[in-house]
Order: C-alpha cells, then sequence, then structure tokens
C-alpha cells in the first residue's frame, strides 16, 4: 500500500475563486495554499496549443459510434486526491508540473488533496459531499482506486455514488489500470510521463466510459470490490514481496519475478468459475449474497460453506503456480495481460497456470506479457477462460492474495463481476466486438 504525506492538503485550481474556505483538514500551523487564478485561460482552451490540438482530434472521433455518448460538463469541478509517496515519490512534482497546466488550459477547475494515511482517500470519500464535484480523480498507483471505490461502496447512498466519475492518473509503481484506459483509447503503450500524459488528456477531452466491477466475498465475512484484479500464487507473491523496493518504481516488478522464479514454489488449492455463456442455474432457496450490505446483489454466488452451483465448472487439477482474475487488458503499465479485455461487458478473464512448468516457460510468458503475446506461446500449462463468478479456496496460507494489488488474508473468496458498475474518464476504440452477458450469464448482445 502506497502511504501518504503528513499533512492533508487542499489546493484550488483553475477556475476557482482564489477565496476558497480554508481547508478544516489542514491544522493551525498549516498553511492554505495559494488558489491559482487562470483568468479566460480557465474558460477556452489556446487554439494552438497541444491540448486544442488533442481535444479537436477527439471531437472529430468522437462522431463514431464506437465512443461513449456521455461526457463531463465543460467547464468542470473535479476533487483530485493525490498519493505524494505513491511510486517512487514524486507524484505531487509530476502534478504540478504536468497535469495542473494541462488541466487550467481545457477549463478544469481542481481542488487537490493529499492523503496522508492508509485508508485516508476511503475515509474522504466515504463522507465527501459528491454535489461538489463532477469527478473525482485519483493520482497514485491501483492501490488508491481501489480505496475511493470501496469508500464510495460503503456510503449510505452507495448506488448514486459510485455512478460519480472518476479518472485514474499514474503515478504509482504498476498503474495497470491507467495502462488499461490508455490502451482502450488506441494509444501504442507508453509508460511513465508519457501515460501521465495521455491519461490527463483523457480527462480534459470529458468522454466517460462504464466499466466493470467486481464483488468479492471472503470467508471472514468481509465484502469489498475490485476495479482491477485478484491474485494468488506467483503473482501475488511479486506483488508483495517486491513492496520493499518500490523506490526502484516498475522495475520493482521485474526483479521480484526473477527472486520468486529462483525460489518457484507451487500452491494448494480449488479453483471454480461459472463460464461466461453458460445456462443460467436456479439458485437455492435463500437470501441473495449481498442482499443486507451495501452494493449490488450477487445473485450468481451462494455462501462458501455451500458447494457451486452444478452450472458452475471445478478445475480438476488442485496444484498451481498463480491464478489471476483479471477486469482489465494490463496488470501493469508494461504487461498487457488480457489482450481480449475491453474492461467492460461482464467479463472476469480468468488466468491459471498449472503446477509443473518449467521456470524456462514462465520466463518466457512474463517477457511475452509486455507485448501481450504470451498466449501465443502455446505453454499447456496456462489456461484462460472468460468467467462471470468465480470461486478460490486456497487449502493453506502459503500462497499470498491480492486484490487491486492489497494484500489479503489468504482465505476463501469469490466474487462476481458487474457490468457498467462505474464511470472512468476513457474513450474506447473498439478491435473487436464487446460481448455482454448479464447477471444470470446470458448473451445480452455483441456491442
Amino acid at each position: 500500500m502506497e502511504h501518504a504525506s503528513p499533512h492533508p492538503l487542499t489546493w484550488g485550481g483553475a477556475g476557482e475563486s482564489p477565496r476558497q474556505p480554508r481547508d478544516p483538514g489542514l491544522g493551525e500551523g498549516d498553511k492554505e495554499p495559494r488558489a491559482e487564478a487562470a483568468g479566460e485561460a480557465c474558460v477556452s482552451v489556446a487554439a494552438r496549443s497541444p491540448v486544442a490540438a488533442s481535444l479537436r482530434v477527439f471531437r472529430t472521433k468522437v462522431t463514431d459510434a464506437r465512443h461513449p455518448s456521455r461526457f463531463l460538463p465543460s467547464p468542470c469541478r473535479v476533487l483530485v486526491l493525490l498519493n505524494p509517496r505513491g511510486g517512487t515519490g514524486k507524484a505531487l512534482q509530476l502534478f504540478r508540473n504536468r497535469v495542473q497546466p494541462m488541466l487550467q488550459e481545457a477549463g478544469v477547475s481542481f481542488t487537490l488533496r493529499l492523503t496522508e494515511r492508509r485508508n485516508h482517500a476511503r475515509e474522504l470519500v466515504r463522507e465527501e459531499d459528491l454535489s461538489s464535484w463532477d469527478a473525482l480523480v485519483v493520482m497514485s498507483g491501483d492501490g488508491l482506486m481501489h480505496e475511493v471505490v470501496n469508500g464510495l461502496m460503503e456510503r449510505p447512498d452507495w448506488e448514486t455514488a459510485i455512478q460519480k466519475p472518476l479518472c485514474s492518473l499514474p503515478a504509482g509503481s504498476g498503474n495497470a489500470l491507467a495502462a488499461s484506459v490508455n490502451h482502450y483509447a488506441g494509444n501504442e503503450q507508453v509508460t511513465n510521463e508519457d501515460l501521465l500524459t495521455n491519461c490527463t488528456l483523457l480527462l480534459c477531452r470529458r468522454g466517460l466510459s462504464p466499466m466493470n466491477l467486481l464483488s468479492l466475498h471472503t470467508a471472514s465475512g468481509s465484502r469489498l470490490f475490485s476495479v482491477l484484479s485478484l491474485g494468488w500464487g506467483f503473482v501475488a507473491d511479486v506483488d508483495v514481496e517486491s513492496e520493499k523496493y518500490r523506490c526502484l518504481g516498475k522495475i520493482r516488478f521485474t526483479l521480484g519475478t526473477f527472486l520468486r522464479l529462483a525460489a518457484l514454489r507451487t500452491y494448494q488449492g480449488t479453483l471454480s468459475y461459472l463460464p461466461a455463456g453458460a445456462p443460467s442455474s436456479k439458485i437455492s432457496a435463500g437470501s441473495p449474497l449481498g442482499h443486507d450490505q451495501p452494493g449490488p446483489v450477487d445473485s450468481l454466488l451462494v455462501p462458501l460453506e455451500q458447494p457451486v452451483p452444478e452450472n458452475w465448472t471445478v478445475v480438476p487439477e488442485h496444484e498451481f503456480v498463480l491464478v489471476l482474475a483479471l477486469l482489465h487488458s494490463h496488470l501493469g503499465s508494461e504487461m498487457y495481460a488480457a489482450p481480449m479485455a475491453q474492461g467492460t461487458g461482464g467479463i472476469i478473464h480468468l488466468f491459471y497456470l498449472r503446477a509443473g512448468v518449467p521456470r524456462s516457460m514462465l520466463l518466457r510468458l512474463f517477457m511475452a506479457m509486455e507485448k501481450g503475446t504470451h498466449m501465443d506461446l502455446d505453454c499447456p500449462n496456462l489456461v484462460y477462460v472468460p468467467a462471470v463468478a468465480f470461486r478460490l479456496e486456497p487449502h493453506d496460507t502459503r500462497g499470498m492474495l491480492t486484490v487491486d494489488g492489497e494484500q489479503l488474508a489468504s482465505e476463501a473468496v469469490q466474487g462476481q463481476v458487474h457490468p457498467e458498475g462505474f464511470q472512468l474518464e476513457a474513450e474506447r476504440i473498439r478491435t473487436q466486438p464487446v460481448t455482454a452477458y448479464d447477471d444470470n450469464s446470458t448473451l445480452v448482445e455483441n456491442k
């Protein structure tokens, strides 16, 4: 988890009055950062600027039916939640030097708040008056977006709160969600400042796209939501064990991969899933999961102490190297793990790697993942299946479990995907049909 600065910060941006009220989160000894008045530049974009050129291209593209019809208002107001210690610790500098000028030029007014501890963003959005903002902008890694979404889902008004548009600006180590959004927009795979620039441009363009949301239930009784992935085994071990190398940025994952390859191990467990498009099966009598908790009802799931429904598939093997349930195309800024993913349509991209894979093949798989060609290696141990729900039951506590890069206790967990669960600042240029399924795993449409 990325930690934050010692003090919260509220900073008014383009288009806001310099006479903003003092942030109650600031102590008596803290100084309120000066709001920047941008004048006319806040309202209209300079005709010859790079942002203006990008917006003209977007307006031309938007006539194509492949693009979303939902947009933020213009001008708009956003709340930026930034973790100053995420990734290599340069997020605030990057915001001031790269993001802020683009927002000012595009007429996006902002207030900036720095998180100061684990789950601070979760607490903030749980109590925030969301009517003050047209969107919430999250500048950090994937863990901060995980906090924000779960904070929204914990509100009494979760059903409307989760529809508040969100934006991911990459400033962490993995930046998988931002890389996926960049990919959906038809941009080439880039990292670091280039990825940040592309994602900021998407915010300036104001286009919105619905995204899948994964609802999860654990054996200990907790419910949480994922915007990106659930990992168990090798991939989770690398994520958690490389935390000590956070100062290296995205290179930490490469180092962690080699270290875990040198001490390769397997994990015992049972994996079950409901394939996308499988015939519906009537769930036994009783209240559906999630009926007594904030969030949508998970009509495809039964309690963990019960066997999975008859229309589910139970993987016969019980020894794995890894299990990965992925909602989006990327697992990192340079890990194109699910080339078939579009982030919508109610699909979980479920990968599992059975025990017995040679280290040399595992290394080839991870190297090929940068270009998304790992499936072309035809590794007999690697299995991919599109699903709408799954259950993972570790047989012991040996392996690590992560959700959106955040470590959880190694215990039984199951999940169901909900299409159009939240809105993200994104453009979508489809290169292949997206197959959508409803909550009964029934084909809705190819769109």
